[in-house]
């Protein structure tokens, strides 16, 4: 027979893996929402430093909140347990 807690062990070691996105992925998106703001501070200043200020500063801020998501957000475990 199998121990319980074993079990239990399993389940949070898959569990646990696939949580949030991958740091890859959190810098593309940070970067795509960079690229946006820069392309929207373009055409309305037509100043590169400007652009590059707020771009900057949007991957920065994004990074943070895509990272603070990513780490309080919870995994549906009742999903897992059915696969």
């Amino acid at each position: 027979m199998t121990n319980p807690t074993d079990s239990s062990a399993q389940i949070h070691s898959k569990t646990s893996k696939g949580l949030g996105m991958k740091p890859a992925e959190i810098f593309g998106f940070s970067g795509v929402l960079a690229i946006f703001a820069a392309l929207i501070v373009l055409m309305s200043s037509r100043s590169i430093m400007l652009t590059l200020i707020f771009a900057a500063i949007a991957f920065v801020v994004s990074l943070a909140f895509i990272g603070v998501i990513n780490v309080s957000g919870k995994k549906n475990t009742d999903a897992d347990e059915s696969l």
